[in-house]
């Protein structure tokens, strides 16, 4: 029979017994006075042990140390949106909103030493949006626009290096990203926009040629101030089609919308939204130096093309490469999103209080398993979710050409599950507050709606997860086959539940293999529907794998025990909810005993009373400014 308590407690009973007299106490939940951290552990044994304090800096530390200068890129952004400027503003129509989008947009910019070491550093990119999305959904969205999309895709210009971008780096002029067509969101390959070259006059000619090929959802209105686009196209010299290029576009200046373009707001999106449009063009001519080239291709003097790319498609491919930090950036607001929310949560669980079992008691939403536990899982999920954040930037910040694949396709996964799972906290966190939570003013209402739309921005999740399901399958190492089990193995044993992850992830592998090879012969896509299940499946367990290790290593850098053991209870937790949902696979697998399986409830019972205590320090260590937490009026008692 697998023992209930991991090893590691039993480790710390000789050093810290005070902590181990906790873990056996029942407690009671208490508002802090200063409704700050919000709990206070009253011990029910005759001595009243204190409870074990955990070095919350060492994790907020740890959570933050991002890269080299992690720490400091990070207190900039939480510096900045702690100003009052990012608080709640209530009674504004849509455009008054867009406005104020684009007035924090020029708020965060003063932040920026230069913008653009800004645009080609992943991580400081990433940490904008981990910090903003929380607090303006809308603001992140034109910032991630401002400095990746447009800043990054010019600075990327390999022949046009010295190009001005005064304009720009100021913010006297926005910039846009214009890729996405109507007819062509996900197939934006296939796009029908065309910049035909006008040899005469050395000129490009930008035309829509039907309504299909309007570009569709960026921010291309009047608001926030003239404008101008880095606008996807396909080139075309000698009516020939040479592959889809980026060509930068004056849409607008101070008196409107410049001559040939026009621009059609959308009806307002869920979320927080933007100045949203369709763009058209009509016969737009911009000069030569418009035209943004790299290796992957070179117009010459002549109207011939240079390119070390060999097809048009993978040339598209290389100059729209930004949509990968793109993806980095989405994963980034869902890791602000689901903490921050769980911030809020957790601090009103402590503060509301319903009438408890016995007559003319009061006790706080924490003190219920029902309550609280869903929140101890989502605060487990979110601390994975940031280190495998963490590990995909470092990852794509530090690869070769050889691994490229590998590490864009790590960051695709990375951002689909991340994505995902933020919605999923969101939605949790607002139900956790009731009718409070439904109010925008107490800060959680909109955060579902925004990651919607960080789920289908730069790739859908569906989609960019099918492309890196039908990779894996011949081109990612199969698992090695996990060692069975004894049975005698602690069920929160890490090893143990990481190799049953294993196991899932080559059972799913192999299946996708089967199923591939089972479709018809010579239909490319009824292969790919007979094995999609399986591939999704596939992506899905490596993905939670790679959160596991990353959190697992995570752990494995703290040097106070305390802190260590409620942090490996934490990993437990991530990874038995993982193992519990899977857990028909892996007993048929016999990645797990009966044994093992009959007594997943029973050990996830004992965790969570371990850390249910703990569950306001953790969330605390989040560090979400207190300038926005207690502004929120259902947290400051209003």
């Amino acid at each position: 029979m697998p023992k209930p308590l991991p090893t590691h407690i039993d480790r710390f009973m000789s050093i810290n017994a005070a902590y181990w007299q906790f873990l056996k106490c029942s407690w009671s939940l208490l508002v802090d006075p200063r409704n700050t951290v919000g709990i206070s552990i009253i011990m029910t044994t005759e001595t009243r042990t204190p409870h074990p304090v955990l070095d919350q800096g060492a994790i907020t530390s740890l959570l933050f140390s991002d890269g080299a200068d992690g720490t400091e890129v990070h207190a900039r952004w939480r510096t900045a949106v702690s100003d009052a400027l990012f608080r709640y503003r209530p009674g504004l129509g849509s455009q008054q909103r867009w406005q104020l989008a684009y007035e924090r947009l020029r708020a965060l910019n003063k932040h920026v030493p230069s913008p653009e070491d800004l645009a080609n550093d992943p991580r400081a990119l990433a940490a904008l949006h981990e910090w903003t999305c929380p607090v303006d959904g809308a603001t992140v969205t034109v910032a991630g626009i401002h400095y990746n999309l447009f800043l990054g895709s010019v600075v990327d210009d390999e022949v046009s290096p010295t190009r001005d971008l005064t304009d720009f780096a100021t913010m006297s002029r926005l910039g846009t990203f214009l890729c996405t067509e109507r007819g062509h969101g996900n197939d934006v390959p296939a796009l029908e926009t065309v910049a035909r070259y006008d040899r005469e006059r050395d000129e490009f000619v930008l035309q829509t040629p039907h309504p299909g090929a309007r570009k569709f959802m960026p921010n291309t209105s009047s608001a926030g101030g003239p404008k101008t686009a880095v606008v996807a196209a396909r080139l075309i010299v000698d009516d020939k089609f040479l592959g889809s290029f980026l060509f930068l576009t004056p849409l607008s200046d101070e008196f409107g919308t410049l001559p040939g373009i026009t621009v059609t707001l959308l009806p307002e999106r869920v979320g927080t939204s933007v100045d949203h449009c369709a763009t058209n063009f009509d016969n737009v001519r911009l000069p030569r130096t418009a035209l943004i080239q790299g290796a992957h291709g070179q117009l010459l003097p002549d109207g011939t093309l240079a390119s070390s790319v060999g097809s048009p498609r993978k040339r598209f491919i290389h100059a729209i490469s930004r949509v990968t930090a793109g993806k980095l950036c989405m994963s980034g607001s869902g890791l602000g999103v689901a903490r921050t929310a769980l911030a809020i949560a957790v601090r009103y669980s402590y503060t509301r209080h319903i009438s408890g079992p016995v007559a003319g008691q009061r006790v706080p939403l924490a003190a219920h398993r029902t309550h609280h536990t869903r929140l101890l899982d989502h605060t487990a999920t979110a601390y994975a979710m940031t280190f495998l954040h963490r590990a995909a930037t470092e990852r794509w910040v530090t690869h070769t050409p050889e691994d490229r694949d590998d590490a864009e396709r790590l960051v695709a996964v990375t951002k689909g599950w991340v994505t995902w799972r933020a919605r999923e906290i969101a939605t949790e966190a607002r139900e956790r507050c009731g009718a409070r939570g439904l109010f925008v003013e107490n800060g959680l209402a909109a955060m579902a709606g925004d990651m919607d739309g960080a789920i289908t921005a730069e790739g859908d999740n569906v989609a960019i997860w099918c492309k890196a399901g039908a990779e894996m399958i011949f081109g990612h190492e199969l698992a090695p086959e996990p060692v069975r089990p004894t049975g005698d193995e602690p069920l929160t044993d890490p090893g143990l539940l990481r190799r049953a992850l294993t196991t899932a992830e080559r059972y799913w592998h192999q299946a996708a293999r089967r199923d591939l090879r089972r479709g018809g012969g010579g239909d490319a896509l009824g292969r790919w529907n007979n094995a999609s299940d399986a591939a999704l499946n596939l992506v899905e367990a490596y993905a939670v794998g790679q959160a596991a290790d990353a959190l697992l290593a995570a752990c494995a850098r703290v040097s106070d025990p305390i802190t260590r053991a409620v942090l490996e209870d934490l990993s437990a937790l991530f990874l038995l909810r993982q193992i519990d949902a899977r857990s028909g696979l892996l007993l048929a697998e016999q990645a797990l005993t009966i044994d093992q399986v009959r007594a997943l409830p029973e050990t996830l019972h004992a965790l969570t009373t371990r850390l249910a205590p703990h569950l306001g320090s953790l969330t605390e260590a989040f560090d979400v400014p207190e300038e926005h937490l207690s502004s929120l009026p259902m947290l400051n008692g209003a």
